[in-house]
């Protein structure tokens, strides 16, 4: 690297060839440094500049500090370069001969090898401007043109933007063939740059979404360790995230790095679980990694190329262990130059002496068999594969040849009185728009590039062992984002021939039903599934939130759609509906039997004594509490909500009501007896029968202010239950619903009072131990109903509502009505009005 910079400071030094120098009374300018000579030239009118790299590398060199750096000692010849500059040379020779353009005028070239480095770039592109004059008698002022109006070349970024930056301030055009960096679109560093390849912003951008439709979101990279490699990967990085596609490692690389560096990135990619890498390097970067990874038997991953390499044959050649079988990626769409192969086989056979095909039998030349032997390699100089990038370079001369056709105002003849300037040139060319003889359209948008196309190449192996690149889709910018990828129909091959897609993911998809979790520390590719919550669904692929099902409604099974929740209420159909009917429908029958009972010994001393006529509205009363039960089970309605609550509450008043005044009247009665008092009148016939209506309608008064105020009503409770939704009936106004309970627990308690009073009238006649027993069962059964129902969730609470009222009305109807009925059917010689008096037999006899 030290040897690069003291080489670039020597190169940037050469800005001073042409430096002031006093000579008596006018000023020369004299070249400093060794004369930079073309390795291909020829004089012309108009003179154009060509950078191309003849040669890859080159040899290192200790420098001791002490003498100027020796010239650089280029090695590894580079015919795809040299092939360049032939395609240079047709162009130019095309137009000298053409009458349409530029008629009069003839072009000449300088060529120079670059030899891969961007110091020695900027040293030919300074010996272009310049020239090399060192000849005291040819000595010129220093304030003089350009040598060359246009310069042709680099094809790598780097070194494009290194003699950008240089030549910038003079306006010399530079077109670049094959330099792709989106950073030279950037007009304020390098306004002189034009190119005639799309820019890296597409093509990275359309790697990611090449990338992308595979389905590969794990992907590895490797870059070219330059302008090129770094900025493209940058610009894919970015894509990449946006699109969904994490990157495992991005490792830059260059060719000269050192063994253990290059020994570094094969481990990593040994420890990498993907299996798609992603290759932005120039053709001889890899190459270079492609041995190693050859020595290391790294194979079966999956490589996405870009257009450096892609459509490489010499790269597909030294790619003697198939490592990169499959691969996939972008290339200019493909081009023909009619005469240009042709033009390169003359050459060829003006170099060797031999020709492709002998015309006469005992020709005195030899036949020409491709192989000539220039260093001891084998060469492809007559490969025409990369012709796309040929016809970038015939394109750029074109380019350049319309521009001065239209500055020197060209019709039959040009106008050589025009002075030409470099800015007049790089204007007039930017502005040109013309279609070569093929057809194809050039002209340049504001930032120098042209329009963005590509092809889709996919390297398919044959039997022979060489490798076809097939064109499998393509890709234009120009289109809506929806359309610029298309895909042919056309069969593939992957990785180590296979003919499934390969798989490159760091975690498996979330399917529906479940959400992604990023892993601590990992990239957001890399993730856990969770199932969503209950209540919570997911109906797409790798969600990243769970959505909350409406109120009404509920997750599934597979949490992946939201379904109606069940609708629950006390119903017929289920057990416990049927049972607490059944219940109810016993104890109507059995109050309608005890009825019946008493209505056929209604003129027996038993019913006669203990108030028949409060008896039968008893049992009506309680007939009426075990049918009200009826109310509270089925779907709630508005009319069912107010009826079982009102029902109810008014049947167990009178019911009550009835009790009490039983109570009263036998507690009375026996008061009565004293001398002197007349309280029964008071608690006659009449009199009980106000009692009870008295009773009874301070309910129904509390029953209609409960109804017309905040009445009962059917609801859906939807908290109690997360899966189901709790068909009810809301109380409306609780302080209703518990004025109506607490009012029949107002009686119960005075019944209970009075019956114990009454606890020790005589045996015989006395009915209020019974009463106290069933208002002890009764309260019992109240007082635990309230927690009990409170606690009860959905139709459990209803449940024990009913249950209440059946076990109340029960434990009346067994304690009040069940011991009379067996006395009167088991015991007839009982039921006199002697043992109803007391005056009996002697329970002795």
């Amino acid at each position: 690297m030290l040897f690069f910079y003291l080489y670039l400071g020597w190169a940037l030094l050469h800005v001073l060839l042409v430096s002031s120098v006093a000579v008596a009374d006018e000023h020369t300018c004299k070249q400093i440094g060794d004369i930079e000579n073309p390795q291909l030239l020829k004089d012309g009118d108009i003179v154009l500049g060509g950078l191309f790299s003849f040669h890859t590398n080159w040899k290192e060199i200790k420098e001791n500090f002490m003498e100027k750096p020796k010239p650089l000692q280029c090695i590894s010849l580079n015919f795809r370069e040299f092939q360049l500059a032939q395609a240079m040379r047709f162009a130019i020779e095309e137009i000298n001969n053409s009458s349409d353009l530029l008629p009069g005028i003839s072009l000449g070239y300088n060529v120079y090898d670059t030899c891969g480095s961007n110091a020695r770039s900027i040293k030919a592109a300074l010996a272009l401007i310049n020239g090399n004059e060192n000849d005291p008698a040819t000595l010129k002022a220093c304030t003089k043109p350009a040598q060359v109006q246009a310069i042709m070349g680099e094809a790598s970024s780097s070194p494009s933007m290194a003699i950008s930056t240089v030549i910038g301030p003079f306006h010399i055009p530079l077109i670049s063939h094959y330099a792709t960096c989106a950073c030279l679109s950037d007009k304020s560093k390098y306004p002189s740059f034009l190119r005639t390849i799309p820019s890296d912003h597409y093509q990275s951008r359309a790697l990611a979404h090449l990338v992308k439709h595979f389905g590969w979101t794990w992907v590895g990279a490797i870059r070219s360790n330059e302008d090129y490699g770094n900025n493209g990967m940058a610009i894919f990085t970015e894509t990449a995230l946006e699109v969904g596609i994490c990157l495992e490692y991005s490792l830059p690389f260059f060719r000269t790095d050192s063994s253990e560096k290059i020994q570094k990135i094969i481990d990593i990619i040994k420890a990498s679980t993907s299996k798609v890498i992603v290759a932005f390097l120039a053709n001889m970067d890899l190459d270079v990694i492609i041995h190693k990874l050859s020595a290391n038997n790294l194979t079966g991953y999956q490589w996405v190329g870009t257009e450096a390499w892609i459509f490489d044959s010499q790269t597909a050649t030294r790619d003697k262990n198939h490592i990169l079988d499959g691969a996939i990626g972008l290339y200019i769409p493909k081009a023909h130059v009619s005469g240009l192969a042709e033009f390169m086989l003359d050459f060829w056979e003006a170099l060797f002496s031999c020709k492709f095909k002998l015309s006469q039998a005992g020709e005195p030349q030899r036949e020409c068999t491709g192989h000539e032997d220039l260093t001891g390699v084998e060469n492809i100089f007559t490969d025409m594969s990369h012709m796309p990038i040929f016809n970038n370079v015939y394109k750029g001369v074109y380019a350049v040849a319309h521009a001065l056709h239209n500055i020197l105002e060209c019709k039959e003849t040009c106008n050589n009185s025009v002075k030409l300037e470099p800015l007049m040139v790089l204007q007039q060319i930017r502005k040109v728009a013309f279609k070569t003889k093929e057809g194809d359209e050039v002209y340049f948008n504001e930032n120098g590039d042209p329009v963005a196309k590509y092809e889709i190449i996919n390297w398919q192996p044959k039997p022979n062992g060489h490798v076809d690149f097939v064109t499998v889709g393509v890709y234009d910018a120009s289109l809506p984002a929806e359309k610029q990828m298309n895909l042919l129909n056309k069969s593939l091959t992957w990785a180590q021939r296979s003919l499934q897609v390969p798989t490159s993911i760091c975690s498996e998809n979330c399917r529906p039903g479940t959400r992604k979790v990023l892993q601590k520390g990992k990239p957001v590719c890399c993730h856990d599934c969770v199932w969503c919550a209950e209540g919570e669904i997911s109906n797409i692929t790798d969600a990243i939130t769970c959505v909350r099902c409406p109120p009404e409604f509920w997750s599934n099974e597979e949490r992946d759609t939201c379904v109606m929740k069940k609708t629950e209420f006390l119903s017929y159909e289920e057990i416990m509906g049927a049972l607490l009917a059944a219940a109810t429908g016993f104890g109507t029958c059995l109050t309608a039997a005890v009825a019946f009972i008493f209505f056929r010994y209604r003129n027996t001393p038993l019913v006669r004594a203990n108030n028949s006529e409060l008896s039968f509205l008893l049992l009506f009363s309680l007939t009426l509490c075990f049918l009200c039960s009826l109310t509270f089970i089925g779907r709630p309605s508005e009319w069912s909500c107010m009826l079982r609550h009102t029902a109810f509450g008014i049947t167990f008043v009178l019911c009550i009501s009835c009790v009490l005044g039983k109570t009263m009247v036998v507690l009375m009665a026996f008061k009565a007896t004293l001398p002197g008092t007349n309280i029964m009148r008071w608690f006659g016939p009449t009199q009980q029968r106000l009692s009870v209506l008295g009773f009874t309608f301070i309910q129904v008064i509390i029953c209609i202010l409960w109804l017309t105020i905040s009445p009962p009503f059917p609801s859906e409770n939807l908290k109690d239950f997360k899966d189901k939704i709790i068909v009810e009936c809301s109380l409306g106004s609780a302080v209703g619903f518990w004025s109506v309970l607490g009012y029949i627990g107002l009686l119960a308690v005075l019944c209970f009072i009075f019956a114990f009073l009454a606890r020790k009238l005589p045996d015989n006649f006395n009915e209020a131990k019974f009463i106290t027993f069933s208002m002890l069962i009764f309260c019992a059964v109240w007082i635990t109903f309230i927690p009990a129902y409170v606690s009860s969730p959905g139709k459990f609470s209803v449940a024990v509502e009913i249950f209440a009222i059946l076990a109340s009305s029960l434990g009346l109807l067994i304690c009040i009505f069940i011991p009379k009925c067996y006395i009167m059917l088991m015991k007839p010689e009982k039921n006199t009005k002697k043992n109803m008096m007391g005056k009996g037999l002697p329970k002795g006899s």
